[in-house]
């Protein structure tokens, strides 16, 4: 059964005429994400510090904002966020009031990356801007009072799938500090898109098939659908990981490749932990406003922070 709440949402879109986001611009899916979050999302709690940064990244500057809870230790263990959107829309403010709930209620820092998308700039653009963006965070820890040694990253969706690569690539490359937890919701982890929820839920329920071609086209050619930075659930080699947390939607085309990474890293000896809320659809995470269960899943989040980073 869809949630009664979600299936509401789902039916006010079609009454309005929401258009569907592969029937736009990417430069106009942009702008209706923005404009709908005041519909769905709570409004932004207070928190003690907002502060935007600047990383140096291989494409340039990278744009970032630091959310500071009241009360959080120092220095403080942080979260590198990373924002969903199909790595195509989305940006700091769409995922504004998510990032203060996630600092809030973990007492962690959250630090969200406003990383390059396409089709102005391609794979794997954002995957170098995260990357870049997460190593500049920890040499800078020092002087923005975080601490080192207590990283984590994470993300939905399209961020969601930029979390697992970074913490792949930190492995690779033998970073000296150690990531310390993953925070993977509903995650694209397999651009072929060949898991079964992608034909059971590819129509309906928010995020379609289309729009994910919508978004791929723009993102990546075909020929890369096979590069672990774009998939990690194809990398070689999920052992050594930081531990994760995977979440997702029973009414999502990502379900099963979200679930089938959280498989994959139990499989290869890297902890684990996989929750399905089973009457969702993609995004809800966002939706407190309209949606009782996003909130559910914000405080289960960052449950999971707040014991991995203790």
């Amino acid at each position: 059964m869809l949630d009664p709440q979600a299936k509401a949402l789902l039916d006010m879109m079609i009454a309005r005429g929401v258009p569907a986001t592969h029937t736009l611009t990417p430069q106009d899916a942009r702008r209706f994400y923005l404009e709908r979050r005041g519909v769905t999302q709570p409004a932004p709690r207070p928190v003690a510090e907002v502060r935007d940064l600047t990383a140096s990244g291989p494409h340039g500057d990278i744009p970032l904002r630091l959310y500071r809870p009241a009360g959080a230790r120092s220095p403080a263990p942080t979260l590198v966020y990373y924002h969903g959107g199909g790595w195509v829309i989305g940006d700091l403010d769409t995922h504004d009031s998510l990032c203060r709930d996630l600092a809030d209620a973990s007492g962690c820092a959250v630090v969200s990356v406003d990383y390059r998308m396409g089709p102005e700039q391609r794979f794997p653009a954002a995957v170098d801007d995260v990357l870049a963006a997460t190593r500049w965070l920890q040499a800078q820890a020092g002087k923005l009072d975080l601490d080192p040694q207590r990283f984590a990253v994470g993300g939905d969706s399209a961020g969601g799938n930029l979390a697992a690569a970074v913490a792949l690539a930190w492995r690779d490359a033998g970073e000296p500090i150690a990531l310390k937890f993953q925070l993977l919701i509903y995650p694209a982890t397999d651009m072929r898109a060949v898991a079964p929820s992608h034909r059971s839920n590819g129509q309906g329920y928010m995020l379609t098939s289309d729009t994910i071609a919508f978004f791929r086209s723009h993102y990546l050619d075909p020929e890369q659908y096979s590069d672990w930075r774009a998939s990690p659930l194809l990398h070689t080699n999920l052992s050594g990981l930081p531990p994760a947390l995977v979440l997702t939607a029973g009414f999502d085309p990502l379900r099963d490749e979200g679930r089938q990474y959280a498989d994959a890293l139990s499989a290869a000896g890297s902890p684990a932990q996989y929750v399905c809320f089973e009457r969702q659809i993609h995004g809800f995470i966002t939706m407190g406003k309209v949606i009782d269960e996003a909130n559910t899943a914000v405080g289960l989040c960052a449950l999971a922070l707040r014991r991995a980073l203790a």
